[in-house]
C-alpha cells in the first residue's frame, strides 16, 4: 500500500470515529459541545461539600492547642549561621528564617522562596528549634523551584476542590510544573474546564492565603480524611512515624510534609496545561483518577518567555513534523507506536544497516532477545522490587510476565 493510501485509510478510521461519538452524543435532537466552549458548571460548588468546613473545624482546634504548646516552649537565646558564615542570634521557638532575612534586607526576604535548616528544606514561617545553619533558596535554585511548583499544586488542588468537589489524591511537582490527581466519581475534566480553574486559582493567588503547617497524630489524620479513601490508604500504608504534617492554604487541608511558601501571593503566574485519566498509583486494576497539570513562575515575564518556548517547540514537534514530511504517523489504535510511510521506512532501514555494518567492522555478533519474562526474572535482576509500578504486567495461565524494561538482552 501507498503512504498516501495508507494515511488515507487511516483518516477514514478517524472519520468513522468521529461519526460514532457524534451519533452517541445526539439526544433528542442535541448538539455536541464544541472543542472550545467554555464549561457549563458553576464556577465554584454552592453549598461547599461537608468535609470541608468539618476538616476546618479540626484543623483550627489543634492549631490552637499546638499554638499554645509553643507559646509555652522556654525561649531561649539561639546562634543561626549563615552561608557566608556570618551569625545572626535569635530565640527558640521564637525566631523563623523569615524573621532573619529581613533582619539581612527585605529584598532578600522578598526573594527567597524556602530555606533549608541544617541542610534539610525548611517553611520560612517555622519557628526555629536550636543552634542552627540557614541557607536562602530562590525560584532559580532546584529545591527552591520545587517547592514553588509544590506550593502551586497545593493551590491547583484548592481550585479543583471548590469546582469539581472531587477527593484529591497526590500533588507532587515534577520536573516542569506539577499536577494534582483527583477521583470525581460521575464527573470528567474536560479542556473547558480550564478557564474556571485558572479564575479560581487566580482569586486564590491575590487573597494570599498562608500556608500553615501542623503536626499530626495518625488517629486524627484519618478523622480529618475520613471522607477520603485515597488519603486514608496514604496514612495507613506510608506514614511510618507516629505522626505526620498537614498543611494548610484557605479551604484546603492536606496530608503535606512540606516545605512550602509564605502564602500563595509568591505564585505570581500560573496556569493549567493539560488534562489525562490515570490509575490510584498506576495500577490499572485500581481506581481511575483525573490528573490536572499545571505551570507557575515567580513573574509574569517568565510565563511569557516559557509559553513562547511551547510555541516553538509545538512547530518542531516530531509527530507533526513526520506527517508534514510524510516520513510516519501515529494512531489511537496504537498509542505511542509509529506508522512508518515509505519515505521513513527508507531512512529506518538506511540507519538499521548503518549501525549493523558498524557492529560487524568492530567485532560485535548480534542475538535476538525476547521482550516479555516470567516476573521471576525480574525478581532476581531487582526489577521488580524498584519498577513493578511501571512496567508492563499481565497474567498468563494464573502466572504474572511482564515487558523487558531496558533494552540489554536477556540471554545469559
Amino acid at each position: 500500500m501507498s503512504g498516501s493510501g495508507l494515511e488515507e485509510k487511516v483518516e477514514n478510521m478517524n472519520l468513522d470515529e468521529r461519526k460514532a461519538v457524534e451519533k452517541k452524543g445526539c439526544k433528542h435532537g442535541q448538539k455536541t459541545k464544541k472543542k472550545d466552549e467554555q464549561s457549563v458548571f458553576p464556577l465554584e460548588l454552592n453549598p461547599s461539600p461537608d468535609f470541608i468546613q468539618e476538616r476546618i473545624a479540626l484543623f483550627d482546634q489543634l492549631k490552637a492547642e499546638y499554638d499554645a504548646k509553643i507559646e509555652a516552649m522556654e525561649k531561649t537565646p539561639i546562634k543561626v549561621t549563615l552561608r557566608d558564615g556570618k551569625i545572626v542570634d535569635g530565640l527558640a521557638w521564637k525566631t523563623t528564617p523569615y524573621e532573619v532575612a529581613t533582619s539581612i534586607s527585605q529584598g532578600l526576604a522578598d526573594n527567597t522562596v524556602v530555606c533549608k535548616v541544617n541542610g534539610e528544606v525548611f517553611d520560612l514561617d517555622r519557628v526555629l528549634e536550636g543552634d542552627c545553619t540557614l541557607e536562602f533558596l530562590k525560584f532559580e535554585d532546584e529545591e527552591g523551584k520545587a517547592v514553588f511548583w509544590h506550593s502551586s499544586a497545593h493551590i491547583m488542588g484548592e481550585a479543583m476542590e471548590r469546582h469539581y468537589g472531587g477527593h484529591l489524591c497526590y500533588g507532587p511537582p515534577i520536573e516542569e510544573g506539577y499536577y494534582y490527581d483527583m477521583f470525581c466519581d460521575g464527573r470528567q475534566v474536560s479542556s473547558n474546564d480550564y478557564p474556571a480553574i485558572d479564575t479560581l486559582t487566580k482569586s486564590i493567588v491575590k487573597e494570599k492565603q498562608p500556608f500553615v503547617r501542623l503536626e499530626m497524630t495518625k488517629e486524627d489524620l484519618l478523622e480529618m480524611f475520613k471522607y477520603n479513601e485515597f488519603k486514608c490508604r496514604i496514612i495507613r500504608n506510608k506514614v511510618e512515624t507516629p505522626t505526620t504534617t498537614v498543611y494548610r492554604c484557605g479551604p484546603l487541608i492536606d496530608l503535606c510534609r512540606g516545605p512550602h511558601v509564605r502564602h500563595t501571593g509568591k505564585i505570581k503566574a500560573m496556569t493549567v496545561t493539560k488534562n489525562s485519566a490515570t490509575y490510584w498509583e498506576g495500577n490499572c486494576e485500581a481506581e481511575s483518577l483525573q490528573r490536572i497539570y499545571g505551570i507557575s513562575f515567580p513573574n509574569d515575564k517568565l510565563m511569557k518567555e516559557w509559553k513562547k518556548f511551547q510555541e516553538e517547540a509545538a512547530k518542531r514537534d516530531h509527530r507533526k513534523l513526520g506527517r508534514d514530511h510524510e516520513l510516519f504517523f501515529f494512531h489511537d489504535l496504537s498509542p505511542g507506536s509509529c506508522f512508518f510511510m515509505p519515505k521513513g521506512a527508507h531512512i529506518y532501514n538506511t540507519l538499521i544497516n548503518f549501525i549493523k555494518e558498524e557492529y560487524r567492522k568492530r567485532g560485535f555478533q548480534e542475538v535476538v532477545s525476547p521482550n516479555i519474562y516470567s516476573t521471576k526474572l525480574w525478581e532476581t535482576s531487582g526489577h521488580w522490587q524498584h519498577y513493578s509500578e511501571n512496567m508492563f504486567s499481565f497474567e498468563v495461565e494464573k502466572e504474572k510476565y511482564a515487558l523487558k524494561p531496558m533494552n540489554c538482552p536477556g540471554h545469559w
